[in-house]
């Protein structure tokens, strides 16, 4: 996919990863750039600094991807890319409530499958389409500390897949972003596990050269963190070693003074 003259949509696009492809994909020539995110007011700035266009969006609401796509379309025609980009860190084990259980399920994976209504039947039509959707590298692997985003981010990484497998000889291309700690204000603070998270961690450039990189060659997994693929691939060769490697590093961390519950309780909604 060259971005080249294209129509995209990013949610979360006001900031973070989001932002960071936004002025990516605005110096790649697209022809419009849309930032739907629920924070009008950062998304205002952003639209300003790139000359795209905000508008309000709550991913977890199906109308407000529908508005989204529809206000699009009457603006500057069909969708190209919509890169389903909005995500939370949020809960901790089987004991957080049902409500933020249900959160992160609305937000980390129902909001892909909005999109995807949205989206799609025009690219199935036209027989051309760039889906992009954000899971993590603990979509592939697991997130210590948090169960709910663990979870959501496998389910993200799952129905990505199944796009991909459905869509693939129909024109639509997916790509599958996956990956580990990103200078944005997620991984920010003092706490251990936020230290832990600021270890490696690589620029929203960083991450948006990726993203080019996929959709220039048409690979469904984007790892701007290539260790990723190594982490994987242990998990697969030996998956029981991999859990014990992963259980070590588990109670190393909420051995601390600062656990993970900590971390994530605080980056709830």
């Amino acid at each position: 996919m060259d971005i080249s003259d294209k129509v995209v949509i990013v949610t979360g696009g006001s900031s973070g990863i989001g932002k960071g492809l936004c002025e990516r994909f605005k110096k790649e020539g697209a022809k419009a750039v849309v930032i739907a995110d629920i924070n009008m007011k950062d998304a205002e700035e952003v639209a300003n600094s790139i000359d795209g266009l905000a508008v309000k969006c709550d991913v977890s609401i199906e109308d407000d991807i529908k508005n989204v796509v529809k206000i699009t379309e009457e603006q500057f025609g069909p969708v190209d890319v919509f890169c389903s980009n909005a995500g939370i860190a949020s809960g901790t084990d089987e004991t957080t409530s049902n409500e933020m259980w249900q959160k992160c399920w609305e937000v980390n994976v129902m909001s892909h499958v909005y999109a995807s209504r949205a989206v799609l039947p025009s690219m199935l039509e036209r027989k051309q389409g760039y889906l992009l959707q954000t899971a993590s590298a603990a979509g592939l692997l697991t997130q210590v500390g948090s169960a709910p985003y663990a979870m959501t981010k496998h389910a993200a990484v799952s129905f990505a897949e199944w796009l991909s497998v459905t869509y693939g000889d129909a024109g639509i291309e997916v790509g599958c972003l996956c990956p580990l700690g990103v200078q944005t204000k997620m991984i920010e603070g003092g706490t251990s596990v936020a230290k832990f998270l600021q270890q490696d961690s690589i620029s929203t450039e960083v991450v948006s050269d990726a993203v080019m990189k996929a959709m220039k060659e048409g690979t469904f997994l984007v790892l701007p963190h290539p260790i990723v693929a190594k982490f994987f691939q242990r998990k697969a060769g030996d998956y029981d070693r991999w859990i014990q490697g992963m259980r070590k590093l588990s109670n190393e961390l909420l051995g601390g003074n600062e656990n993970w519950a900590s971390f994530f309780e605080s980056k709830a909604p």
